[in-house]
């Protein structure tokens, strides 16, 4: 008899699998709850994040080597499948933005007059100064 089946290799049993039991798990499991769903898209939010960079540092480029190159990055920039993916790498953005600043009052603890401010009130201060700065590069911008 064989030492990892109870019948004989003869008798047609099958043998028992060496090692630990791993059940499957399907690709897309982190699908399944919200709080890994948004882990999963934060994490990915990174490659956008790392894309505005190029994307900046290519605009830096192309003002610095002239007007004709500005004008070649502007006209690059207007075509319909880099609207579109500037536009998904803004929304990854904004989520990465949001997702920082609502973790943001577990990583630090501000204190006034010895006592904890709650977190609702670190995070406000964090989008607080979000928008202040993003109305006054828009009020930069636009003039």
């Amino acid at each position: 008899m064989s030492e990892l089946t109870r019948e004989s290799p003869a008798q047609g049993a099958h043998p028992l699998p060496a090692g630990p039991y791993r059940p499957r798990t399907s690709v897309f499991w982190w699908v399944r709850r919200r709080s890994y769903l948004l882990f999963v898209l934060r994490e990915l939010s990174c490659v956008f994040v790392a894309w505005f960079v190029v994307y900046l540092l290519l605009l830096v480029a192309a003002v610095h080597r002239g007007n004709d190159a500005y004008q070649g990055f502007l006209q690059w920039s207007g075509q319909p499948g880099m609207l579109v993916l500037n536009l998904v790498a803004l929304a990854f953005v904004v989520l990465h933005a949001i997702t920082w600043f609502n973790l943001a009052p577990k990583a630090m603890v501000v204190r006034l007059h010895g006592r904890r401010l709650p977190s609702r009130i670190v995070a406000a201060g964090h989008f607080t100064a979000w928008l202040v700065v993003s109305a006054l590069v828009a009020w930069l911008v636009v003039g």
